[in-house]
């Protein structure tokens, strides 16, 4: 078999993705008819115990992820009705100050690497830099799919890349970003969606939220039609993580309702389902009360 007919098969396994008016057309009349039915307490309970605390930015230094972390501590057992969150997500250089800092229990550390956020770097140094991470402490790697291999059909390449990562990993679980605001159309974000899952990723995850537009209910929506039939082949649960630009309570239940929809009860847990973000934890926290 072919390297171009080993991927084609693996596309044919899925139903061709819908069109963009017709996905959108799908996540609004589910939007419409159960939103408000899952704009309850009990549902931002839930969610807050499903985010990635994080922070990505140039100015980040050892004090301010330290005091990030500190809040995470001092929320610990505040509420014994909402659960923490999930993970705390830094750049490699902070995985040691958090592994230092952290006192709550159950929460994870997740790092991006693999030349996050552009991916444009040697394989050799995503590998290498998601195992210092990873010996430095962290339990979950976010890194990038290589858009430039993914525009030009180099789906070899793409795919021995992420197992690479994968297996640079040891036990931590791998996170692989779509960058969905850059595909350009559904079909790319199904096909994305495939390449990653194929070659070992544990979650697929939306967006960096840094050069293009973050997280749409278009994509999770078709990133959980692929999740669905996979797991419906091959038994094999997969993640969704939706980050880029959910800052709201009402954001996030939009994002918890298409993955109930499609995926059902099962992905609601922080097992299967994250949403990256840094306001968020506030918003949830005033209006939880």
């Amino acid at each position: 078999m072919s390297e171009t007919t080993k991927y084609q098969d693996a596309f044919d396994r899925f139903e061709p993705a819908l069109s963009d008016e017709k996905t959108t057309e799908k996540v609004n009349a589910l939007i419409d008819k159960h939103f408000k039915t899952n704009l309850t307490p009990e549902v931002f309970q839930l969610v807050h115990g499903c985010i990635d605390l994080t922070s990505l930015t140039s100015l980040d230094t050892r004090d301010s992820i330290w005091r990030m972390v500190e809040q995470v501590n001092d929320y610990e057992g505040t509420r014994p009705d909402v659960p923490n969150v999930a993970a705390i997500c830094v750049y490699p250089l902070f995985v040691d100050t958090v592994k230092q800092a952290l006192t709550a229990q159950e929460v994870k550390i997740a790092s991006v690497a693999g030349g996050f956020p552009a991916s444009q770097t040697f394989v050799e140094v995503k590998i290498a830099e998601t195992a210092m991470a990873v010996m430095q402490g962290a339990d979950e790697i976010d890194v990038v799919l290589n858009l430039g291999y993914f525009m030009e059909e180099n789906f070899e390449d793409l795919s021995e890349e992420i197992q690479e990562i994968k297996e640079s990993c040891r036990g931590a679980h791998l996170k692989v970003i779509l960058e969905t605001g850059a595909l350009g159309s559904m079909a790319n974000v199904q096909k994305a969606a495939i390449l990653a899952i194929y070659s070992g990723a544990d979650f697929i995850k939306t967006s960096t939220g840094k050069e293009y537009p973050g997280a749409t209910l278009e994509a999770v929506y078709t990133m959980c039609q692929v999740v669905k039939t996979y797991h419906s082949i091959t038994d094999r649960k997969i993640g969704i993580k939706v980050s880029g630009g959910v800052r709201t309570a009402e954001d996030a239940v939009k994002y918890y309702t298409i993955v109930k929809e499609v995926l059902g009860e099962e992905w609601l847990n922080k097992d299967y389902f994250r949403i990256g973000a840094s306001s968020l934890v506030g918003d949830i926290q005033k209006k939880l009360g």
